[in-house]
């Protein structure tokens, strides 16, 4: 299956394996996700709990529901941005002779997918950190979310957190950098082979970049500006080292588990899909 242009099937079935493999993953392992955001933001009821006692103490006070609030726009924004990171990361490498792709080229190719999925996505995370923030918001949705900050609070609000979400394209360069050579070295066609190189590079991708992650979510919900180094300094001056990693244990069973589960059903339903068209091409073929 040649690719002559950056429009092409097969890029498709990658977006939209990784879709549908980052919704299932992010429904069952979203209450650690909305604790870790939960923390980052310095919740006085959570702030100095393990994720198992934030779980417990929500499901007492607030209920099962409040473990799930933002979930379907969570999903909706993580949908989008995965869709634009796959497509353009394969779009690309499709028109790459194969000979010629390394894992420099991984790196290469996982920046300039970074770097779109920020620009494009960053309206829609903005808009779905008020969303799952506050209960009352004078919006209901992602679109009208954007409207609303983009016309009371001027279109640059909708890039808030633009900054170190740009320098945070480094997460899923190193994911998916140490993750493609680790499949070119280690052959794994199995679920536990791919949920465990995912997991070993989304730790080391994770561990490197949490301080900037934590940054990001604060970014997108203050209505003054700060830059990213300076809001880190401010943490470090007044918190020390460890208030770079508030959340970090939510954060790395969410999204260690979350990406590994979601990285083999992407596997799995790429390979399917493949499989199918294969076989339906040699059908055609022997007719």
């Amino acid at each position: 299956m040649k690719k002559t242009s950056l429009f092409n099937y097969e890029s498709l079935v990658h977006a939209t394996a990784a879709v549908a493999g980052s919704t299932f993953a992010l429904s069952t392992f979203y209450p650690l996700d909305l604790i870790k955001f939960r923390i980052q933001l310095q919740d006085k009821d959570l702030i100095d709990k393990s994720t198992l006692q934030a779980i417990l103490f929500i499901l007492k006070n607030e209920g099962i529901t409040a473990l799930y609030r933002g979930l379907r726009v969570t999903v909706t924004t993580m949908g989008v941005s995965n869709f634009v990171y796959f497509y353009t990361f394969h779009g690309i490498k499709g028109l790459i002779p194969p000979e010629r792709v390394s894992s420099r080229t991984d790196f290469l190719l996982s920046i300039a997918a970074g770097v779109a999925n920020v620009l494009l996505t960053n309206p829609l995370w903005v808009a779905n950190n008020r969303l799952k923030y506050k209960e009352e918001v004078p919006f209901t949705g992602l679109l009208d979310g954007m409207f609303h900050i983009g016309s009371t609070e001027g279109i640059s609000a909708l890039w808030k957190g633009a900054a170190p979400s740009l320098m945070l394209v480094s997460n899923p360069v190193i994911h998916f950098t140490v993750y493609e050579a680790l499949k070119r070295r280690v052959k794994v066609n199995s679920a536990i082979g791919f949920f465990l190189l995912s997991a070993v590079s989304k730790s080391i991708a994770t561990l490197i970049t949490y301080p900037l992650q934590l940054a990001q979510t604060r970014q997108r919900l203050m209505k003054k500006r700060l830059g990213t180094a300076a809001l880190l300094l401010t943490i470090l001056k007044n918190q020390g080292p460890k208030g770079l990693y508030q959340g970090m244990e939510s954060k790395m069973l969410q999204t260690v588990l979350s990406t590994a589960l979601m990285f083999v059903m992407y596997e799995k339903i790429v390979q399917f899909v493949f499989k199918l068209l294969l076989g339906t091409a040699k059908r055609k073929a022997m007719k």
